[in-house]
């Protein structure tokens, strides 16, 4: 029980803040502690300077104190704790009470490098600030820290928000490519004639893919919906990265369904092949059955 309580707060601080960084539009991300951050915060109720600086703050869920710090002191709307705990996850950035709301999920991959669970991340983008939670770490967001810590410049929170879409966009590509590659092994196996587990992995590899596509593509219509009038307090260059950042996915997504697509017309080849040899094996036990019954039928007959 300790060690699975220390699992789920490794990372993150007495308030559940894994990380924190402030940014400007010049200046790589500068770490921040939650001490810190409070008192950024005040400083940009009480007065004008640094306007453009922005805070990125990222919470672990599983950590008790996380939800009830952002409740306490972050201006955060009811919507989002709501998101927290409903059902659905799949994929989506959507405006909500003036700001940016958005789902972002990740795979976690087992020993054979296949996709075996979904870890998701929720994120509250607005002018100066962008926060973001999770209940499992995600790889995702390990590459955007890295990022900041390499020195990398954000003008913005939605580019962070951008860096983010683009990094799932990529892990669908890695998925996509491999999953290619196991279907080429396949389609040889089976054009060569050997015995092989072909129609079960085909149906794993099918349902992981409808699964990827159904919880890792973001919902077109709330991205559009999003596109046709965006925030006033979103930059041009950050409409115009959501832009390519959506037609990156739509890409992918077309690739993700030309595999589906393919693997469904490999299946039915498959199914037609075992169908054949079943009609030519079941006409060989019938015509053997047919020869037989008149040497039977003589010798019952001579009996």
């Amino acid at each position: 029980m300790k060690s699975e309580l220390l699992l789920q707060t490794y990372g993150s601080d007495s308030s559940g803040i894994v990380c924190g960084f402030v940014f400007s539009p010049t200046q790589a991300g500068r770490p921040i502690s939650a001490d810190e951050a409070l008192e950024w915060l005040r400083a940009q109720q009480n007065s004008a300077s640094h306007a453009d600086e922005f805070l990125w703050l990222h919470f672990n869920l599983a950590h008790s104190a996380a939800e009830r710090w952002m409740h306490a002191q972050l201006d955060l709307p009811e919507t989002f704790f709501d998101a927290l705990r409903e059902g659905s996850h799949s994929t989506r950035i959507e405006q909500a009470d003036g700001a940016l709301r958005a789902v972002v999920n990740d795979v976690m991959f087992n020993l054979e490098f296949t996709p075996s669970e979904i870890a998701t991340l929720w994120i509250y983008a607005h002018q100066r600030i962008i926060v973001t939670a999770r209940l499992k770490p995600l790889r995702s967001v390990d590459r955007l820290r890295a990022s900041v810590k390499e020195g990398e410049i954000f003008r913005s929170p939605v580019e962070l928000l951008v860096h983010l879409m683009r990094d799932q966009a990529d892990l669908l590509v890695q998925i996509v490519r491999r999953t290619s590659a196991d279907i080429d092994r396949i389609e040889d196996r089976f054009l060569s004639q050997r015995p092989t587990q072909n129609r079960l992995d085909l149906g794993a590899m099918r349902r992981m893919l409808t699964r990827l596509q159904r919880m890792l593509a973001p919902e077109p219509g709330a991205i559009f919906r999003l596109l046709a009038r965006p925030p006033r307090w979103l930059h041009p260059e950050d409409v115009q990265d959501l832009r390519e950042s959506t037609e990156e996915f739509s890409v992918v997504l077309s690739d993700m369904a030309g595999l589906i697509e393919r693997v469904r017309l490999l299946q039915e080849e498959i199914i037609s092949r075992l169908e054949e040899q079943n009609n030519r094996t079941l006409f060989t036990l019938t015509l053997v059955t047919v020869l037989a019954m008149p040497i039977k039928s003589s010798r019952a007959s001579s009996v």
